[in-house]
C-alpha cells in the first residue's frame, strides 16, 4: 500500500472513529483502539480503553454531536497521527458539555487489523483560535 492509500485509510478510519463516538458504538470502538492505548484528557487524566469503553457503555459518557472542522493526517510507514479540530456536544457524567477540542491521535497500521488508536490527547480550544496553516 503506498503512503497516499494509507492516509486514505488513515482518514477513513478516523472518520469511522467520530461516528462510533457520536453513536456510543463499543463494538466498534474497540476494533478502532489498540488494548495498550492511553488517553489523556483535557484535564491531564489518563485513561485506558477500559475507561473509553466503559464510559460508552454505561452511559457515562454520550455524545450528542461531533462536528469535524478541520483534520490533518500524517502517515510515516505504519504509523499515522490525525489532528481533529471540531465541536463536541454531549453529556460527561450527567453533566451537559459544549466544547470546541482538538484531538491528536496516534495509529498504528497492520495488514490485518487495520488502522488502531495506540495514544490520544484532547485538548480545549478557544472559539477564536483558528487551525495552524499547513
Amino acid at each position: 500500500m503506498m503512503i497516499a492509500d494509507h492516509a486514505d485509510s488513515l482518514r477513513q478510519a478516523e472518520r469511522r472513529l467520530q461516528a462510533a463516538q457520536l453513536a456510543s458504538d463499543v463494538d466498534a470502538l474497540d476494533g478502532l483502539i489498540e488494548d495498550m492505548a492511553l488517553f489523556t484528557g483535557p484535564d491531564g487524566s489518563v485513561l485506558s480503553k477500559r475507561d473509553d469503553l466503559h464510559a460508552h457503555a454505561s452511559g457515562y459518557q454520550v455524545m450528542s454531536r461531533v462536528e469535524e472542522e478541520d483534520l490533518r493526517v500524517l502517515v510515516a510507514a505504519r504509523t499515522g497521527v490525525t489532528w481533529f479540530l471540531g465541536t463536541l456536544e454531549g453529556t460527561f457524567g450527567g453533566e451537559r458539555l459544549a466544547a470546541r477540542m482538538r484531538y491528536t491521535r496516534t495509529w498504528t497500521h497492520d495488514d490485518r487489523a487495520g488502522w488502531k488508536i495506540v495514544a490520544a490527547h484532547a485538548t480545549i480550544v478557544a472559539d477564536g483560535d483558528a487551525p495552524a496553516e499547513e
